[in-house]
């Protein structure tokens, strides 16, 4: 898992002129940090108060998560993380993961699949 706090610096993004840009941006992560494979999904997802996703894991595919609205906490093989509106967390392939809504307010967050493309499955985990 990696796990990205909503404090990274905005920049000017690369097509802005720098002592004027039009466009920030605030990179979560580069090619070389992410799977290399195809999309597979882009997903906006919502998790009501109160509710979580099962325990699972995926065979050949990476997730990204991005929070955009609420609190939740993030657990990636047992190592739990607190996520507010702007984290991000990247789950890599056979990371067991859920996510649970600790909040007053509905959680909604981006998340994109990225797969190898060898028809790997989604495995929930009986607990």
């Amino acid at each position: 898992m990696k796990f990205i706090p909503n404090d990274h610096q905005f920049v000017p993004a690369s097509h802005e002129d720098p002592s004027r840009p039009g466009v920030l941006k605030r990179v979560l992560a580069m090619k070389e940090e992410l799977l290399d494979g195809r999309v597979q999904m882009i997903n906006w997802a919502r998790l009501p108060v109160g509710s979580s996703f099962r325990l699972h894991y995926h065979e050949d595919m990476e997730e990204t998560f991005i929070l955009t609205r609420g609190e939740a906490m993030m657990t990636v093989n047992g190592q739990s993380i607190q996520m507010h509106s702007g984290d991000a967390v990247i789950v890599a392939p056979l990371e067991q993961h859920e996510m649970k809504n600790c909040g007053a307010e509905d959680v909604e967050y981006i998340v994109v699949g990225i797969s190898l493309g060898k028809n790997g499955k989604t495995v929930v985990v009986e607990t």
